[in-house]
C-alpha cells in the first residue's frame, strides 16, 4: 500500500510545486530585473546617503522649468488620448460589427506602427510632412510654391499627429474586441421593446462599452505620458516631456539625483493609470459573454455600411501613410528612384569613424529578440495561469504588479540598470544582460495579456471532464490547455519578438558600440549630416518595418477564435 500512497503524495507535491511556480517564478524575475533597479532609483531619487532626504525632489519641485515640463507632459498626454479616441472609435465599431474582405489584413496593418520604434514613426512623419517630404514635394510640384507650404516640424501639432498614429491600434483593437463579443441578446431585447437604434446604443451598448473605452483611454494616456522618441526627434526644446528630461539629465547634464526624482514622479502617475487600466479591463471582460467572433450573424450590406467601411479603410490609410511615405522615400535618389540607400548601409565607402555596421546591428537586434522570446514567453504563460482564478482576491493586485514594467518608461528602466547592475568589481552594465532584461520586462506583459485573454475564453468543462476521468493537473495542461493555447503562445512569442526589435529608449541609454541595435543605428545615421546618412536611416527603418509587419500578419493568422488582444 505504500507505493500508491507515495505516488499520490508525489503527485500532490508536484501539483503544489506547479501552482506555486506559476506565481513564484514570475515574481522572482520581477524582483531581480525590476525591483532591485527600482529600489536603487528610489534610493537615489529620495536622496538616501546623499545630500539629504527628499533633497532631489525639493530641488526638482522648486525648478520652474521642470514644473513646466511636468504640466506639459500631462497636457499633451490628455489631449493625445482624446484625439486618439475620437479618431479610433468609429473604426472600432466597423471592425467589431462588420465582416468584409481584407478586414484581417487591415487589423494586422494598423498594429504595425504601435510596435515600431518611435524613431521610425518620427522618420515616417518627416518623410510625409517634412520640408522635403512627400506632401510638400507634391504641393510644390503641382502648385509651384516657392517654399514648403506645410511647416509642422518642431510643432506641437506634429507630436499630436504622431501620438494618434501610434495609439490608434490600441483604441481600435481593444475596444473592437469587446464590442464584437457583447451579447447581442441584450440589444435585441431592447429593440423588441420598441427602442430606437439610437436609444439602444445610448442606454445599452454605451454603458457596456464604457469600461473598455476607459481602459483604452488609460492605456493610451500611460503610453503618451511616457513618450520619448517621438518628442526627441520631432519636438522643439519647449516640447520636452519628463521622459526626455530624464534622458537629458542622465546623459548630458550628469545629474542622476534629479533624473531619479523625475523618474519616481513619473512612475507614481503611470502606476495609478496602470491600476485603473487593469480594473477597467477586468470589468469589461466580466460584462461580456465570451464566444467566437464567427458566431456573430452576418449583416446585409447597405449604402450606409459601405460608407462606414470606406471611412474605416480611409482611417487606416491615414495611419499607415507615414510608413508608406517612408517606404517611398527609402528608394529615392536625386532625379528618380534607386537602391543607393540600401547599398549605403552595407558599405562604408567614405571610411567614417563612427560607421555602424548594419549587419552587426541586424544580428544584435535578432539575437536580443530571440533571447527575449525565450524568457518572456515562459514567464508570461506562468503568470497568466497564476491570474486565471477569477475569485482570487489577490488577482487584480498581482495583475497590476505584472503589468507595472509596461507602465514604467523605457528610459526609467535604463536609468535603474545604470544605477544598479554592479556586482563587486564586476560591472554587469558592460555586458548584454541589462538590454536582455529590459527587453523582457517590456515584452512579457504583452504575452500575459494575449494568453490570459485566451484562458478566459476557454470553456471550463473541458478541463473538468478531463479531471473527472482521472487526468492529473499536468496531463490536463499538456493534453487540453496547450493544444488550445498554442496559437495564443505563438502570438505572444511574435509580440515579444517584435517589441524587442523595436525597443528604443532603454537600449539607447544602455547602449554600447558592440551591442548596437537597429533602432539605435537609425538614430546614429540621423544624428550625422549628409544625404547619404539620411538615405541609410530610411533604408534601415524600412527593413525594420518590413520585419515587424511580417510578424503581425502572422499574429492575425494565428489568433485563437479572434482572441488575443492586449
Amino acid at each position: 500500500m505504500d507505493g500508491p500512497r507515495e505516488g499520490l503524495a508525489g503527485r500532490g507535491y508536484g501539483v503544489i510545486a506547479l501552482r506555486r511556480g506559476r506565481v513564484v517564478l514570475p515574481l522572482m524575475f520581477l524582483a531581480v530585473a525590476f525591483a532591485w533597479p527600482f529600489a536603487n532609483t528610489v534610493r537615489v531619487g529620495l536622496g538616501w546617503g546623499g545630500e539629504g532626504l527628499l533633497t532631489p525632489f525639493v530641488e526638482a519641485a522648486g525648478d520652474p522649468y521642470l514644473r513646466g515640463r511636468f504640466l506639459f507632459t500631462v497636457w499633451q498626454a490628455a489631449l493625445s488620448t482624446i484625439l486618439a479616441l475620437l479618431f479610433g472609435l468609429p473604426s472600432a465599431y466597423v471592425f467589431a460589427r462588420h465582416r468584409f474582405a481584407g478586414r484581417g489584413i487591415l487589423l494586422a496593418a494598423i498594429t504595425i506602427p504601435f510596435i515600431l520604434p518611435p524613431i521610425v514613426i518620427a522618420l515616417g512623419l518627416l518623410s510625409l510632412l517634412g520640408p522635403s517630404g512627400v506632401v510638400n514635394t507634391a504641393l510644390i510640384n503641382v502648385f509651384g510654391f516657392g517654399q514648403p507650404p506645410v511647416q509642422l516640424l518642431n510643432t506641437f501639432a506634429i507630436i499630436l499627429i504622431a501620438h494618434v498614429v501610434y495609439e490608434y491600434a490600441i483604441v481600435v483593437r481593444l475596444i473592437s474586441t469587446f464590442w464584437a463579443n457583447l451579447d447581442p441578446a441584450v440589444n435585441e431585447a431592447a429593440a423588441l421593446l420598441s427602442a430606437s437604434p439610437r436609444r439602444v446604443f445610448l442606454t445599452v451598448t454605451a454603458p457596456l462599452l464604457a469600461p473598455a473605452i476607459a481602459a483604452a483611454a488609460a492605456l493610451v494616456f500611460m503610453f503618451t505620458f511616457t513618450s520619448f522618441g517621438i518628442i526627441l526627434i520631432l519636438g522643439a526644446p519647449e516640447h520636452a516631456t519628463l521622459e526626455v528630461e530624464i534622458y537629458t539629465l542622465m546623459t548630458r547634464l550628469f545629474r542622476p539625483q534629479t533624473a531619479a526624482a523625475l523618474a519616481l514622479t513619473q512612475l507614481v502617475a503611470t502606476l495609478g493609470m496602470l491600476w485603473v487600466y487593469v480594473r477597467l479591463q477586468d470589468a469589461a471582460v466580466n460584462r461580456i459573454r465570451l464566444r467566437a467572433r464567427a458566431a456573430a450573424p452576418a449583416r446585409a450590406s447597405t449604402p450606409a455600411d459601405y460608407t462606414l467601411r470606406l471611412g474605416a479603410v480611409a482611417a487606416v490609410v491615414l495611419v499607415l501613410s507615414p510608413l508608406l511615405a517612408l517606404l517611398l522615400r527609402s528608394f529615392g535618389i536625386p532625379g528618380g528612384f534607386g537602391l543607393d540607400g540600401y547599398e549605403a548601409i552595407f558599405s562604408n565607402a567614405r571610411n567614417e569613424y563612427f560607421y555602424i555596421s548594419p549587419v552587426a546591428a541586424i544580428r544584435n537586434s535578432l539575437g536580443f529578440a530571440v533571447a527575449t522570446v525565450l524568457l518572456a514567453v515562459p514567464l508570461g504563460v506562468l503568470a497568466a495561469y497564476g491570474l486565471r482564478n477569477p475569485r482570487a482576491w489577490w488577482r487584480n493586485p498581482l495583475d497590476a504588479l505584472y503589468m507595472l514594467p509596461l507602465g514604467v518608461s523605457a528610459v526609467t528602466l535604463g536609468l535603474g540598470y545604470l544605477l544598479s547592475l554592479r556586482v563587486g568589481t564586476f560591472d554587469v552594465r558592460t555586458t548584454l544582460v541589462p538590454i536582455v532584461l529590459a527587453h523582457t520586462l517590456i515584452a512579457y506583459p504583452f504575452v500575459i495579456r494575449v494568453v490570459l485573454s485566451t484562458l478566459r475564453a476557454m470553456r471550463p468543462h473541458l478541463r473538468e471532464a478531463a479531471s473527472v476521468l482521472g487526468a492529473s493537473p499536468v496531463r490536463v495542461v499538456t493534453r487540453i490547455d496547450l493544444p488550445i493555447l498554442s496559437r495564443a503562445i505563438l502570438v505572444g512569442a511574435v509580440f515579444a519578438f517584435a517589441v524587442s526589435l523595436g525597443e528604443f529608449g532603454a537600449t539607447l541609454l544602455l547602449n554600447r558600440p558592440e551591442y548596437t541595435t537597429m533602432p539605435v543605428a537609425i538614430l546614429g545615421y540621423l544624428t550625422r549630416p549628409g544625404a547619404a546618412n539620411l538615405a541609410s536611416a530610411l533604408a534601415m527603418s524600412t527593413v525594420l518595418m518590413i520585419v515587424a509587419g511580417a510578424g503581425f500578419f502572422l499574429i492575425e493568422r494565428a489568433r485563437y477564435r479572434g482572441w488575443g488582444e492586449f
